[in-house]
């Protein structure tokens, strides 16, 4: 399997690579702007469930008018994966979606040949006599390295697609460096050289996002392709806010407790703080409770639903009497 920005044999006064890379990406087939301003993007996304500030929105702006990629950084349960499905609804675009994992190689992340597929293909093919055989076995096997036997993975998908795509890489900092460097190749260029069938150049850039936990460094190279997103725990006003906004029934004092809680146990060394999905998760059981007010029994008795280590909830235990005496009433 071959991977280039350009095809695999240089044609008489072709340029250096270097130049040839930079010239490729001069000419990526950037389509029209897909928001109109900062503002009128933050509103949509408010409109899709996704409350965004004006600098979140301001990179996603910009990552559709420059035609790069967006690294979205930062803890777990942040809201990083639901930036990219949030702008796919909002756009409506299809979201692709490649989840990475550690051992994930060119096979699973871009395209292979269906084997088995060959195979019977070839089988039935060695079913005719000897010297039609021979004759045939040149067409045979551009045959079976055609678009009927090819498996297309995310990411070629995402090149190929003539409609509107959101590209999601999601957790690439559980890949190895190889697979990175692939990405880093594939989102410099938008096209990837095939050897059996040639080279296949995206006729739309996709909007791509890529999200890091930090587990582990990412490579300066892939940091340089891409614009910079942190997404940190939000703060109590806008945690109360987006309870509010995805809690149907909630209470805005419980709301407002709910937010006090969470942030109060985030400042506790666990070994994983609670998620904007396990705060959510948190407060809709309140309300189907027909709780109104939280006091420390009840939050002693929903705390699996914040935590899920025994050794976190020992010590949360600890700080929920303190939590629910400064929460208001």
């Amino acid at each position: 399997m071959t991977i280039s920005a350009r095809s695999d044999e240089a044609s008489p006064g072709e340029q250096p690579k270097g130049l040839g890379a930079a010239r490729a990406s001069e000419e990526l087939p950037i389509g029209e702007p897909r928001f109109a301003s900062v503002p009128e993007l933050r509103e949509r996304l408010r409109e899709v469930g996704y409350l965004a500030d004006d600098g979140l929105a301001g990179v996603v702006y910009l990552a559709d008018r420059l035609a790069k990629p967006v690294l979205v950084e930062g803890p777990a349960g942040t809201g990083k994966t639901e930036l990219a499905k949030s702008v796919s609804r909002l756009t409506g675009a299809r979201l692709i979606r490649l989840q990475c994992y550690e051992g994930l190689d060119e096979a699973k992340a871009l395209y292979e040949w269906n084997y088995k597929k060959q195979l019977l293909r070839i089988q039935v093919e060695s079913a005719t006599p000897d010297e039609a055989r021979r004759a045939g076995w040149e067409e045979l096997e551009e045959d079976i390295f055609s678009e009927e036997f090819l498996l297309t993975r995310p990411l070629l998908e995402a090149i190929r697609a003539s409609e509107p795509v959101v590209l999601l890489v999601d957790e690439v900092d559980r890949v190895e460096i190889e697979t990175e460097a692939l990405l880093l190749e594939i989102l410099s260029d938008y096209q990837v050289s095939i050897p059996e069938l040639g080279t296949v150049r995206a006729t739309q850039i996709p909007l791509v996002f890529l999200t890091s936990n930090n587990t582990r460094e990412l490579s300066e190279a892939l940091k340089r392709r891409c614009l910079f997103l942190h997404l940190d725990y939000p703060s109590v006003e806008r945690e109360r806010e987006i309870v509010l906004a995805k809690v149907p029934g909630i209470t805005e004092e419980l709301a407002d407790q709910v937010a006090r809680i969470v942030r109060s146990l985030r400042s506790l060394e666990l070994k994983k703080h609670p998620s904007i999905s396990e705060t959510l998760d948190w407060a809709r059981t309140l309300v189907l409770l027909g709780i109104d007010s939280v006091d420390e029994q009840t939050a002693r008795d929903t705390l699996h639903l914040l935590l899920k280590y025994r050794s976190d909830i020992e010590t949360a235990a600890k700080e929920v009497a303190a939590a629910t005496r400064r929460a208001p009433a």
